[in-house]
C-alpha cells in the first residue's frame, strides 16, 4: 500500500443535485483515493477543514466502465466515493458555501 498523506486522500468534491440536497443534513460527498480507508478519510476531513468533527464515513467503490475504440476494449479508471456525515455541533465545510 502506498504512503498516503492526509492531503492526498481527498481528490475533489462531488457536486450533483443529490449531494447538494444532502448538505442540509451535514452530509458531504468527496471523490477519494482508492487506497484510502474510513479512518484516513475522517482524519483528512478534520485536518483540511478546521472546526469540523466527523460522525461517520460511508464509502463506495466504483469499478471502471468497459469502453471500446474500434476493435480494442479497455476500462476507465476505478474510483472511490465517500459520504462524510458531520456532527451537529460541527462547523460547515466552507468549500460548499458559495454553491
Amino acid at each position: 500500500m502506498a504512503n498516503i498523506q492526509y492531503y492526498d486522500v481527498i481528490l475533489k468534491p462531488v457536486v450533483t443535485e443529490k449531494s447538494m440536497n444532502a448538505m442540509a443534513d451535514k452530509k458531504y460527498t468527496f471523490l477519494v483515493h482508492t487506497d484510502a480507508n474510513k479512518s484516513m478519510i475522517k482524519e483528512a476531513v478534520e485536518k483540511m477543514f478546521p472546526g469540523t468533527k466527523v460522525a461517520r464515513v460511508n464509502t463506495m467503490n466504483n469499478e471502471g466502465k468497459t469502453r471500446r475504440r474500434g476493435m480494442t476494449y479497455g476500462k476507465t479508471a476505478k474510483t472511490k466515493k465517500a459520504i462524510v456525515q458531520l456532527t451537529e455541533d460541527s462547523k460547515d465545510i466552507e468549500l460548499f458555501a458559495g454553491l
